[in-house]
């Protein structure tokens, strides 16, 4: 995950905290991470070089705030997410890493920085997410599509996703975002509606779900996917209805992974849920009409999206000729 850099100095945010309004919370503990959660550390010649163009095209990585457990996988395939809009975020979820608090304007130059740096890296896929930004008019969605633009322009054989905060309350966001004509639209629903209240507590699970159907309403072309963490203490049956209600919004890609606590102020992790558990998700999910599913401990929303995009189309092919 990439974010480009506001205006803000790096000084004067290093000073601040980077969750103030967990700052007052009793510490959770920290399970043991299990074997199949552990991974390499990075370093490859490939991910150095990533690093170094993403500096040198002025960004910084969210992956390395968030501490996402495949940076080192991604980036040895100069595989990067772009954030956009900023890196302060203004909800405060219970199990997020991405700073919080009052965020600066956005900057005007940032679509053409980041379709610059799509095409110094080559990618064939890129995912565009953001912070949420419920201090904008239209939640930055005419930021998103001129993002997208850009990309289009400096490197016109990337296939685009974007990953969406919910633009809750932001009339006509989501149309403007699809008029854009990304590859992808991703909406992750996060958890059960059941734990809405503690972990996502600034969002509506239904309001998420009927963004992923709005989207489908609009443009039935585009693929659109959601994700899901486990391990906050659903229950299996919450898991198989949330599947149930994102095909009903005709949701085409699924992914499931393993919430994991950045720090002691976050959300605990109520258990870990091992391999054959994600493996039985899958099934499930694929009995159920998804196009694509990806689940196991390590699947974050953009983790292999270059090539799971290709087996999207592949499989809605494969639909099409039955």
């Amino acid at each position: 995950m990439v974010t480009i850099l506001d205006s803000t100095k790096a000084g004067d945010r290093s000073a601040r905290p980077r969750h103030p309004e967990k700052a007052g919370r009793p510490d959770t503990p920290l399970l043991r991470k299990p074997d199949w959660i552990r991974v390499k550390a990075p370093g490859s010649p490939v991910y150095r070089e990533t690093h170094r163009i993403i500096r040198d095209n002025g960004l910084h990585t969210g992956c390395e705030e968030a501490g996402c457990p495949n940076i080192g996988e991604c980036w040895s395939k100069k595989h990067a997410t772009m954030m956009i809009m900023g890196d302060t975020c203004t909800r405060a979820c219970a199990f997020c890493n991405v700073r919080t608090g009052v965020p600066g304007p956005l900057d005007s130059q940032e679509p053409d920085n980041v379709g610059g740096a799509v095409a110094r890296l080559g990618l064939e896929h890129v995912v565009v997410t953001s912070v949420d930004r419920d201090d904008l008019e239209d939640g930055g969605a005419a930021h998103f599509a001129a993002v997208i633009a850009a990309i289009r322009a400096q490197s016109p054989g990337t296939t685009i996703e974007v990953l969406t905060p919910d633009f809750l309350r932001k009339e006509k966001a989501i149309e403007t975002v699809v008029e854009a004509k990304p590859d992808v639209f991703n909406h992750n629903l996060e958890t059960v509606p059941s734990l809405y209240l503690t972990i996502r507590p600034g969002s509506r699970y239904f309001a998420s779900l009927r963004l992923l159907q709005q989207v489908k309403e609009l443009d039935p072309t585009l693929f659109t996917k959601s994700g899901l963490m486990v391990g906050l203490g659903e229950t299996r049956n919450e898991v198989l209805q949330v599947m149930d209600d994102l095909r009903t919004a005709d949701v085409d890609f699924l992914t499931i992974g393993q919430y994991l606590q950045p720090t002691r102020k976050h959300a605990a992790v109520a258990r870990f849920v091992p391999p054959q558990e994600f493996e039985a998700y899958s099934r499930m999910a694929y009995g159920k009409g998804f196009l694509l599913v990806a689940a196991s401990p390590l699947t974050r929303s953009s983790y292999h999206a270059g090539d799971d995009f290709a087996r999207l189309r592949a499989a809605r092919a494969a639909s099409l000729t039955r």
